[in-house]
Formats: C-alpha cells, sequence, structure tokens
C-alpha cells in the first residue's frame, strides 16, 4: 500500500493548483502525488471500491486508509506544519458539513477554476514527488 499519496483530478486547474500548494510547503517532503486518472490511480480507486469514472474528489492515502474530500484537504494542510496546522480546528465541524461546501466548490470548479486537456507533467526535479 502507498502511504501519504494525494489522488487528484489531474485535468482540473483548482486541483493542479492544491498540489502545487502542497508541494511548495511540504517541506518534510513527505507527500507524493498521482491523479485519479493515472494507472496508480486507477489501481487504488479499484482496490478501495471507489468510483473510477468520477474525479470529483481528493483522496489522501495515508496509514493504510483512504480520507475523502474536505477530511483529506484538512489532513494534508495541517501535516504542512506552520500556520497551516491550524486546519485541524475545522475538522471539529462534522464531516457532513465540510462535505457539503466541498461538493458545492467540486461541482463547479471546472466552471469558475478552468481546466486542462491532459494531467500535467512534472518538471525533472518534481518527478520524484508522482507515482
Amino acid at each position: 500500500m502507498y502511504h501519504n499519496v494525494i489522488l487528484f483530478d489531474g485535468v482540473c486547474n483548482l486541483c493542479n493548483a492544491a498540489v502545487n500548494f502542497v508541494i511548495d510547503r511540504d517541506d518534510k517532503n513527505i507527500f507524493r502525488f498521482t491523479s485519479l486518472q493515472s494507472e496508480i490511480g486507477q489501481q487504488l480507486l479499484k482496490a478501495n471500491g471507489l468510483n473510477t469514472q468520477e474525479f470529483n474528489t481528493f483522496l489522501l492515502v495515508q496509514n493504510d486508509k483512504i480520507l475523502q474530500k474536505s477530511t483529506a484537504a484538512l489532513t494534508v494542510a495541517t501535516q504542512l506544519g506552520g500556520v497551516w496546522k491550524l486546519a485541524a480546528i475545522f475538522l471539529i465541524v462534522p464531516a457532513i458539513i465540510r462535505d457539503m461546501v466541498y461538493d458545492g466548490i467540486s461541482k463547479n470548479r471546472y466552471r469558475w477554476f478552468g481546466k486542462t486537456e491532459s494531467c500535467r507533467m512534472p518538471t525533472p526535479e518534481l518527478k520524484a514527488k508522482f507515482l
């Protein structure tokens, strides 16, 4: 099983911006990345009984568990350290409420932020962070 892997929609501009945000702040080098559309992403989705056709969620594989949506995003933020640890306070809000907000953003992300025709290709120095 992979650990500390962020799965994201590879054609979503918002999702790619989120990946760049994490990469820029991951001083401990703990996260790896793969798109939901990639071969590894598809394998992880299938292995965990998740939808392999709809890419409307952000996933974090950590400690043999898959965290989804707002829980995944907040967990990543808290592990970035510094001021981002304060994101943990939002974990006290029930996931059903947090995920309603998450789903609203997810539903409109292409309209608000656009999308690309293909998954991002990492630079050679970032390639080691991608599965």
